[in-house]
């Protein structure tokens, strides 16, 4: 039952509040979009406070071209990387004693908000001592479901090689693809919502001998959902000016109907139901998708209180939040053999779920 040792997160340099990002979207728009007062309530509905970038708001007024959002997104995402890695397998809070990268024998790369060739954990091994033997097992395209496919990826490969270390790295520079030029109610929801960030899991096998100063998750079981024919629900569209976000307005009436079926199903396999699950670890979409997930699964709000907390201080930062909340979950007192659940959705449209059980 391979565990999850350590986590760690990190903050960009650039902390911007709501009301400033609204401002700008409406300077920006003025003129643009028909009504535009009324759909700016977006960014005042959403529960969020403040949101990380990766640029300073200044950036956002000038023209980019795909060519140099990409360029930037390459720099520092991989400096990103780095230092987050850093943090996770240094991270006191977890570890009894720091971890080497030369004792990493995995790193599942997880982004989809820009394009490189070789992945970014190719360009990572330059900056950090990894064995020129690392298994590299980049994943692209999954968007706010990429953190919990990592970990699922993660406890693959865990299973398969117990006496070995994986990473999971998720860095998303979601700021990078704003499209000023986008009119569109997508663009609008996505200005109000999504942000910049990273995120670490060390994850490691059965045999590995590794000292943690307090119960860490363990990995029981995972599932992954699919939806056909649901390509419009969420993801890119890809132009000569970048990616442009498609966000369907379906999306909290989907999960409402979808989500409940999948997990209780998924949890009936191992004869639990969600009254088992105490940490409910949920990728915080948005306001609206949180309430979903409260109704399909008769939550409470307190189950749900550090994804909300999350998205007020961090916004949607796509396949790193549910990783900003596992970190939350993992620094807060554990009873030994506390159940969770991770849970994310994205592009596909798909489901992706991670039951967990603390132990020390």
């Amino acid at each position: 039952m391979p565990k999850i040792a350590s986590v760690s997160t990190y903050k960009p340099p650039y902390t911007l509040e709501q009301s400033n990002i609204e401002q700008l979207t409406k300077e920006l728009f003025h003129d643009k979009i028909p009504q535009l007062e009324r759909l700016l309530k977006v960014f005042e509905n959403g529960d969020i406070n403040t949101r990380n970038f990766c640029v300073p708001l200044e950036w956002h007024k000038t023209t980019h071209s795909f060519e140099e959002r990409n360029s930037t997104y390459i720099d520092l995402t991989t400096k990103y990387s780095v230092e987050v890695i850093q943090a996770c397998l240094q991270n006191s809070s977890f570890l009894a004693n720091k971890i080497s990268p030369e004792e990493i024998d995995a790193i599942i790369f997880v982004s989809s908000t820009g394009i490189s060739t070789p992945s970014i954990d190719a360009r990572v091994m330059n900056h950090l001592p990894f064995s020129d033997r690392l298994k590299r097992i980049p994943l692209w395209g999954l968007g706010c479901a990429g953190g919990a496919a990592g970990i699922s990826r993660a406890f693959d490969y865990c299973k398969a090689h117990p006496s070995d270390k994986a990473l999971v790295v998720c860095v998303e520079l979601c700021s990078l693809t704003f499209q000023p030029n986008d009119y569109s109610k997508s663009n609008l929801v996505g200005a109000s919502l999504f942000a910049d960030g990273a995120a670490c899991v060390l994850v490691c096998g059965d045999d590995v001998d590794i000292a943690t100063k307090r119960p860490v998750p363990h990995i029981i079981k995972t599932a992954s959902k699919w939806m056909p024919d649901s390509e419009d629900v969420m993801g890119w569209e890809v132009k000569n000016s970048g990616l442009h976000v498609v966000f369907s307005k379906s999306i909290p009436t989907i999960i409402s109907k979808w989500l409940g079926p999948f997990m209780h199903e998924f949890l009936s396999e191992e004869n639990l139901t969600s009254e088992d699950i105490i940490n409910f670890v949920a990728h915080p979409g948005g306001k609206k998708v949180l309430k979903a997930y409260e109704d399909s699964l008769s939550l409470s709000e307190n189950q749900t209180a550090i994804s909300r907390e999350v998205l007020k201080n961090h916004g949607n930062m796509s396949s790193p939040t549910v990783l900003y909340v596992l970190e939350q979950f993992m620094l807060k007192e554990n009873t030994p053999n506390n159940y969770g659940m991770l849970v994310a959705l994205g592009p596909g449209f798909c489901g992706e779920a991670v039951l967990l059980n603390w132990r020390n």
